[in-house]
């Protein structure tokens, strides 16, 4: 797919980014059946899934959280994190994004938003899609972030690399989505949301 076929498809696809969807249907419990109890006060987030579409194949990047931090130290994620008082979510995102890697929102156009994702840390995630200009720097904050890295979109939206997961948690088996490539581990939260993308764009196939 070229560059212009696949901005082509996101922004037939995605929600408008002013009007996010108010309910998630996406969440940590997807494999699993429901893990949030209904009702429950979800904290409102948001992230960028920084979309590269020159200088060679349509690539994601994403960021390594640093190894000394107190939740979710060393894991792989899109930049973003809780919208502040005032904020529209596609601000979050991009205010975030901003923080934690140094593209600022001028070097940012965002096509879309799909599927909020809810997380078992009662978080309800509305995940952005934003094409990333030439000539932006990175520049990461390593208080929060370790490493910044590409991941090519071709192998993120291939079925055959979503794989189902599990793992003991809190003495329960925790079950899903990793994409792991090359020796980075995307999983959890990050690789349901780019799952959603992938049904959104493909379908659930």
């Amino acid at each position: 797919m070229t560059p212009q076929a696949l901005r082509d498809l996101l922004e037939e696809k995605l929600d408008h980014p002013d009007r996010p969807a108010a309910a998630a249907s996406r969440g940590d419990g997807d494999l699993d059946g429901r893990v949030i109890p209904s009702g429950a006060r979800l904290n409102q987030a948001a992230v960028l899934a920084p979309l590269i579409l020159h200088d060679g194949p349509p690539r994601f990047l994403f960021t390594m959280r640093a190894a000394h931090l107190t939740k979710h130290a060393g894991q792989i994620s899109f930049p973003g994190g809780r919208r502040e008082p005032g904020e529209t979510l596609a601000q979050t995102a991009l205010r975030e994004t901003h923080e934690e890697i140094g593209i600022t929102p001028d070097h940012v156009e965002i096509l879309g938003c799909f599927d909020p994702y809810e997380t078992v840390t009662a978080f309800q995630v509305t995940p952005f899609v934003g094409v990333v200009k030439p000539g932006y720097t990175v520049t990461p904050d390593h208080r929060e972030v370790s490493e910044v890295f590409e991941t090519p979109f071709d192998f993120l939206m291939n079925a055959a690399n979503h794989e189902r997961h599990e793992m003991e948690f809190r003495g329960k088996i925790r079950r899903f989505w990793a994409m792991p490539w090359q020796e980075r581990y995307i999983w959890g939260a990050t690789a349901g949301m780019l799952k959603a993308l992938h049904d959104r764009l493909f379908g659930d196939r």
